[in-house]
């Protein structure tokens, strides 16, 4: 369900870069930096033609319960990384983390998010200007994932 919303909403780019995450950026970043600064990865998938590379258990990366990177096989660049973080964060935390909601009108300059809905009614917010989207929980409070993307994609 969730797989479907985030597709629609983050069609995978290649052209414009986003914000980065743990020093990895969608758009630039290789796969090979991933496994240099985290290590062997617990898993490796290939999923609609993208190799996602997973980090979970005892492999996870520090703060997070799980992280996975989508990387184009062919030009071997990360194209969207998935976090699960451990700790709870709350909206107050996003919005001064990231930036408020967007004004009426015209979008500033600076980051902003747009409310969404998922299909199954959760909330997430999409900052297009960061080709980031996070998604809460059932409790509409707490962050579920964030997921990091180019900013192409997040338009």
């Amino acid at each position: 369900m969730r797989t479907l919303v985030i597709a629609a909403v983050l069609v995978t780019s290649l052209a414009a870069h986003a914000k980065p995450w743990q020093g990895i950026e969608p758009g630039v970043s290789k796969r090979d930096e991933i496994v240099q600064k985290f290590g062997e990865p617990s898993r490796v998938v290939t999923s609609e033609g993208k190799e996602i590379i997973a980090y979970f258990g005892k492999e996870a990366v520090k703060g997070t319960h799980q992280a996975q990177f989508r990387v184009d096989p062919g030009t071997k660049l990360v194209e969207r990384i998935d976090v699960f973080p451990g700790p709870v964060i709350d909206r107050d935390t996003i919005e001064n983390s990231y930036g408020p909601a967007c004004p009426a009108g015209p979008v500033p300059a600076s980051p902003c998010y747009l409310k969404k809905l998922t299909d199954d009614f959760r909330t997430y917010y999409l900052y297009p200007k960061l080709g980031l989207a996070i998604f809460f929980n059932e409790d509409g409070k707490t962050v579920q994932s964030f997921i990091f993307t180019t900013l192409k994609a997040a338009k």
